[in-house]
């Protein structure tokens, strides 16, 4: 499995443990400086993480016309990785050509939700591009949406949840991510919470997660 940290402020990378913002990674593989295998860092057991690289929040602002600017990513990943049962795909906040080259190299699309009102608004625009983009590419992604900071002593966390429900039926997966420090506080000893704190009521949250991806397990109803 490979991770690719599309994001210029480069959160994932350091959230494994990485440090060095001069290591070249997706940014080389974007611009044809390196191949795409050449810029895998083994960073756990059976996983691999491409960088961001410095200039990667160049490529946002890239004026060379030789080539479409939005198929990089898919002209890059065309080139090898073919032998990852799986490639995800870290992407920034905010819309923009990074996103866009997101878009169109990706076969399914995961949305963590936050539980409060301006993450609706959020997605509501989210929405809105990845509908222009099905409309351009004439295909449907296959997507799902991950409710995270949940809390369930909270109004506003039963409520956003049953918008989306209302919203977006049998796409939520079924675990919800609860709200907890330990999960504010693993990325900065460059730990998942998986190795941070493995017993931890988080570690099983995304221990569930993870097998509700594997297997298509969605909420039905109102939680």
């Amino acid at each position: 499995m490979t991770a690719i940290d599309l994001d210029p402020q480069g959160h994932l990378t350091v959230s494994f443990g990485i440090t060095e913002q001069r290591i070249g990674g997706i940014d080389e593989a974007m611009l044809k400086e390196k191949k795409i295998c050449q810029q895998l860092i083994p960073v756990r057991e059976n996983l691999h993480l491409i960088t961001a690289g410095p200039k990667l929040k160049e490529i946002e602002h890239l004026a060379d016309n030789k080539s479409p600017r939005g198929v990089l990513l898919k002209n890059a990943l065309h080139e090898s990785l073919n032998d990852q049962d799986f490639i995800f795909i870290d992407c920034p906040p905010s819309s923009g050509l990074l996103v866009a080259n997101a878009l169109i190299a990706a076969d399914e699309i995961l949305i963590p939700m936050a539980s409060d009102f301006l993450a609706l608004q959020g997605l509501s625009h989210l929405m809105g591009t990845i509908k222009k983009f099905e409309k351009a590419l004439k295909r449907k992604y296959k997507i799902f949406l991950v409710m995270s900071r949940y809390s369930p002593n909270r109004r506003i966390s039963s409520q956003v949840l049953n918008v989306l429900l209302t919203h977006f039926p049998e796409q939520i997966l079924a675990t919800v991510i609860r709200e907890t420090a330990l999960l504010a506080e693993c990325p900065s000893f460059g730990k998942t919470i998986l190795e941070y704190s493995p017993k931890s009521r988080s570690a099983r949250d995304f221990r569930s997660l993870a097998h509700d991806f594997l297997d298509d397990k969605v909420m039905y109803g109102n939680k």
